[in-house]
């Protein structure tokens, strides 16, 4: 009796435990992530953020990922093909300080992702993104204008990824107004990416209840070094910290690279985490870029040499299929690296090479180039524009792409020239230390060097064209190699869910 009993047992244990392999696992719903971003191409941009905010939220969304943009209406920006596509769903007002403001939300599904675009036109209807006396205001309105829109949306995210100076007060308001203040507003967690902690939104301390709309008693918390930073504030007031690459977070404890926030960003180290960005490979294919003058891939990789041609004779440089061409496509500004390059670039010239040169910035940057051109006028062409197409044909016709940055906090132009077949020659900082390995051990894709040194700049050019001059084929074999480098947001965006689950508890 008692066997049967045990045995009884035994059977009913192994029921259970039947029963509780068999359980259906709860499907967890997606994952939701909203991108507040002051730039997204294709609408708006002016660099790197705009890639990103473009990109990232579209690979994500290719993972399963419920993944959101909101930014501002920019009606005087946004390309013409967009004009009328955007659907209006509902208007409301915004309390910032003394002020009461429209907002209006409209909304437009493009590649897969929804973006929502918040208009007032007093803020935004203006012929750039940045560069304004009330920027501060502008962007104070957007903040606390994306909180209060998500009530309304009827999107309340996992996850609220903030980018920049433009954004960093929406982890600062969220804490302060919405967290415990707001129903159905308590669950969020607040990320804020610094893509390049230069900007950092520095405002006097006056400025804090007339413009931004919060109480004096709180300045101790948003002021550093006798300003309010509203970098400072975000890193100190949001859940998570990242930025666009491993090594540049590692960089930003160091003061030559953190301008002035080296305590801020070691006191915020267990928050913070570096994620190399990535490039959007169906925007940026040699294959099919209508912007190219013959579009090529690696196996006719020997077309590249007529985009070359086709650009010297455009630019009217000397045309001449065999000599090392060197592009720089750059915000001409000192963090680039553009005083190195004037150091520079007299020694490179001696060199039997071209350079193209495109990118605006600091007056005094473009009037040098401009002035050096009239000296080399068949060998240096400076285009002082920003200008997309141009950009394209600079990628597929030129054998060597020059960033010598300074800092760097990621950089997509480096993967950009690999994804065109253009070698890059960069600076070891940051992102470019990360994606860039010299070839000097015979396995890498470019060429680097690491001191800030135009000699040292200058040596790193002239081993890269030697190598062009001296052994064409394997030259050539490079750069169809890093044509095949993956540096698209596949193995980023994964990273960025991993660690979106791990920030909202969901591992």
């Amino acid at each position: 009796m008692e066997k049967k009993k045990v045995t009884a047992e035994k059977k009913t244990v192994k029921t259970e435990k039947k029963a509780a392999v068999e359980k259906p696992a709860v499907k967890k719903p997606p994952l939701k992530i909203l991108f507040a971003a002051s730039e997204a191409f294709p609408f708006a941009g002016t660099g790197g953020l705009g890639e990103v905010a473009g990109s990232l939220p579209k690979a994500l969304a290719a993972k399963g990922i419920d993944a959101r943009v909101i930014l501002p209406f920019y009606k005087e920006v946004i390309p013409a093909e967009f004009s009328g596509k955007f659907k209006f769903l509902t208007s409301f007002n915004v309390q910032l300080s003394w002020r009461s403001l429209y907002c209006g939300i409209f909304e437009y599904v493009h590649e897969g992702v929804k973006y929502y675009f918040l208009d007032n036109e007093y803020y935004f209807k203006r012929s750039a993104v940045y560069g304004f006396y009330d920027d501060g205001e502008r962007f104070a309105f957007f903040s606390k204008a994306v909180l209060e829109a998500l009530c309304l949306i009827g999107f309340m995210p996992d996850a609220l990824h903030c980018n920049d100076w433009q954004t960093a007060l929406i982890p600062v308001y969220y804490k302060l107004f919405f967290m415990h203040g707001r129903r159905d507003y308590g669950n969020i967690r607040t990320v804020f990416t610094i893509h390049n902690i230069e900007y950092q939104g520095k405002y006097g301390r006056d400025c804090i209840e007339d413009l931004f709309g919060i109480s004096k008693q709180e300045l101790n918390s948003l002021e550093f070094d006798g300003a309010v930073n509203l970098v400072k504030s975000a890193m100190d007031y949001s859940d998570a910290v990242t930025t666009v690459s491993p090594t540049y977070a590692k960089e930003l404890e160091n003061p030559a690279f953190s301008h002035g926030l080296a305590e801020i960003v070691r006191w915020n180290a267990g928050k913070l985490t570096g994620i190399l960005n990535g490039i959007d490979y169906e925007s940026y294919n040699p294959e099919t870029d209508a912007a190219l003058f013959m579009c090529f891939n690696a196996d006719s990789y020997g077309r590249k040499a007529e985009n070359k041609v086709q650009l010297q004779r455009m630019l009217g440089l000397t045309e001449d299929k065999d000599v090392p061409m060197i592009a720089l496509v750059s915000r001409l500004v000192a963090h680039k690296g553009m005083d190195l390059i004037k150091q520079a670039i007299h020694d490179i010239l001696k060199q039997n090479v071209q350079i193209v040169l495109l990118g605006k910035g600091d007056a005094d940057y473009e009037g040098y180039f401009t002035y050096v051109e009239k000296h080399y006028e068949k060998k240096f062409k400076a285009v002082i524009a920003f200008n997309r197409d141009l950009s394209r044909k600079f990628y597929g016709a030129a054998d060597l792409f020059l960033m010598p940055s300074k800092t760097e906090p990621c950089g997509l132009a480096q993967m950009i020239a690999c994804r065109y077949g253009t070698v890059p020659v960069v600076r070891e900082t940051g992102g470019l230390f990360d994606s860039i390995k010299d070839c000097g051990g015979g396995d890498g894709n470019g060429f680097t060097f690491a001191r800030y040194d135009a000699e040292d700049l200058t040596g790193a050019v002239s081993r890269a064209t030697a190598f062009y001059n001296g052994d064409r084929k394997g030259f050539e074999a490079l750069g169809r190699s890093i044509m095949a480098i993956d540096f698209s947001w596949e193995k980023s965006a994964g990273e960025y869910i991993e660690f979106y689950n791990r920030l909202c508890c969901r591992l």
